[in-house]
């Protein structure tokens, strides 16, 4: 039975102490972090500041940014938490009252299949907005277009604010459906895989 402090050869030394070239990515996530905060704060502004002015559809697009910008910053913080913890080194949380439920089992396999449903949720809430801005698409020309640019001189001279364009189209919505289920499919593969191995592996730890 070997040490638990025992020392390694200089070698595997080398290579195990590697691993810390991944700390200054989880600290560039960090700085993202901050942007991201900073662009809640910005939407948020918009929003507080401009609500006379906008309609239900407007608030409710930029509340669902608002999530999205949070659920991303979720996605980070998982990655950020997650991946130090199973890739860098132990933070030794376990008798902090703050500790993520989450943190205390995580591993590779885990850490995967919780990106996995983040990104879910995330395409989803993509999606939503796709959605509620595909109802205006009839009779809106694509933003871009000549007769996007005839629709915003016109609604200039009769003094109109609303929404002259439209950044979605019909196939640019079918296709963001198709790509939101495979990920679905995807997610749903990674935690049947893991399943699996896992089930394997308790099975092998029986046996022997």
């Amino acid at each position: 039975m070997s040490e638990p402090n025992a020392r390694l050869n200089p070698l595997p030394a080398l290579i195990f102490s590697s691993r810390w070239l991944q700390l200054p990515l989880y600290l560039g996530l960090i700085v993202a972090q901050g942007v991201y905060v900073f662009l809640f704060l910005k939407e948020l502004s918009h929003l507080v500041t401009d609500i006379t002015t906008l309609n239900e559809q407007q608030v409710m697009l930029l509340v669902l940014g608002l999530i999205d910008v949070v659920m991303i910053s979720n996605l980070l913080m998982m990655v950020i938490v997650g991946g130090y913890e199973t890739f860098v080194s132990r933070m030794r949380l376990d008798r902090h009252p703050d500790q993520p439920e989450w943190l205390s089992h995580v591993n590779a396999s885990v850490l995967k299949v919780k990106l996995a449903m983040a990104i879910i949720g995330i395409s989803s809430i993509h999606l939503l907005k796709t959605f509620i801005e595909a109802g205006t698409l009839d009779g809106v020309p694509l933003c871009g277009t000549s007769a996007a640019f005839a629709a915003a001189k016109d609604a200039l001279a009769a003094n109109y604010v609303g929404a002259t364009c439209s950044k979605v189209t019909a196939t640019g919505v079918m296709w963001q459906t198709v790509i939101h289920t495979i990920f679905i499919l995807s997610a749903l593969g990674i935690a049947w895989t893991d399943k699996v191995m896992t089930g394997s592996s308790k099975r092998e730890s029986h046996a022997h």
